[in-house]
């Protein structure tokens, strides 16, 4: 492996992150704040506790996964789309460097900055509410691999797409709806018979579960299931990018 290669790529790309420091790590830290001020207020007035945990710690998690999750696919899809729109993916691609490295590169530097960005809103949280960590190790363990399997996904959608529109229409349109009904800020327990069970087949609600269990202990579903549906989306992502770069889909025109 071409470790020079990765480290140049993934360099520019951190670089990139510093630039906009602005957009990539005050807004969201903004946006992460305001909700503590409007969800903690308003509705933690109403529902002081969920599962003998108090709602303003309760929502912490989800509040790290929405910003994890939107950001890992930001990241990575700019990061590869942008190559595309002014024609330097031809460049890489004629390059001494294999897909493999170019992957490792581009989807490794999304989720440095989606972890990094993921612990800023953590240490965030902790102004505002008290936070415990039960299972630090699988707290870490569930934010890298949530910032890897959706980074792959939002390269896969950097590819895909043909606009700038077409770059936020996934994260917009469905990951984020996905996100908020979740279980983001609340439990999917209080939800009637009926909706609980549509509410289980949103793959997001395994995702914000099983991180939330790293917190308190409780979760919504088995912790074995989350991670296990976690690891299957990683697999599935990775079987995509393999076939994306094996059959050059929107590379080579």
């Amino acid at each position: 492996m071409n470790l020079r290669a990765v480290w140049a790529i993934y360099r520019v790309e951190m670089a990139r992150a510093f630039r906009t420091v602005l957009q990539s790590i005050i807004s969201p830290v903004i946006s992460t704040s305001l909700y503590f001020v409007v969800f903690g207020s308003a509705i933690g007035s109403r529902i002081t506790e969920i599962d003998g945990i108090s709602y303003g710690a309760f929502i912490v998690p989800g509040l790290i996964m929405l910003s994890l999750l939107t950001q890992s696919i930001s990241n990575a899809s700019f990061a590869i789309y942008f190559p595309k729109f002014v024609g330097s993916i031809y460049e890489l691609l004629s390059a001494p460097v294999s897909y493999l490295e170019i992957v490792i590169a581009y989807v490794g530097g999304a989720a440095t900055k989606s972890i990094i960005l993921g612990l800023i809103i953590l240490a965030t949280a902790s102004l505002f509410v008290p936070l415990q960590i039960e299972h630090p190790f699988w707290m870490i363990a569930f934010l890298v691999l949530t910032a890897v399997t959706f980074s792959l996904f939002g390269f896969i959608i950097g590819i895909w797409a043909k606009s700038f529109e077409q770059l936020q229409l996934v994260p917009l349109l469905i990951v984020t709806p996905l996100t908020f009904l979740g279980g983001s800020f609340y439990s999917i327990h209080m939800l009637p018979g009926i909706w609980k069970t549509i509410t289980l087949f949103n793959p997001v609600v395994y995702l914000i579960s099983g991180f939330r269990w790293s917190f308190y202990g409780k979760a919504d579903v088995s912790v074995g299931v989350s991670l296990g549906m976690t690891l299957v989306f990683l697999a599935v992502c990775i079987a995509i990018v393999a076939w994306i770069f094996k059959t050059g889909y929107r590379l080579r025109n």
